[in-house]
């Protein structure tokens, strides 16, 4: 499992232009079983999205395709994690 982090390039204002796409792009992780969760930072500045990976290759791919990435609104970094306890262990 791999968390990405998106922060934003540009304005919100900007993001939010692009901001149907993304989610239909989220959309389309949830229905391949990918997306775990995902939600916008509080302040708005970036995201998160947890996606089932086996590799960071994997999961960067995955989110090689978001809009925002592709439009140059937002770079994501990525974790790794192993849930051990919680909801998702």
């Amino acid at each position: 499992m791999y968390v990405m982090i998106s922060k934003y390039l540009v304005s919100l204002e900007e993001v939010d232009k692009a901001r149907d796409e993304h989610l239909a792009f989220l959309d389309g992780l949830v229905k391949s079983g990918k997306l775990v969760i995902a939600g916008r930072q509080n302040p708005p500045v970036g995201g998160l999205v947890m996606i089932e990976a086996e590799t960071e290759d994997e999961a960067r791919a995955l989110m090689a395709d978001d809009p925002y990435v592709q439009r140059g609104l937002a770079e994501y970094t990525a974790t790794g994690f192993r849930p051990s306890l919680g909801k998702l262990a």
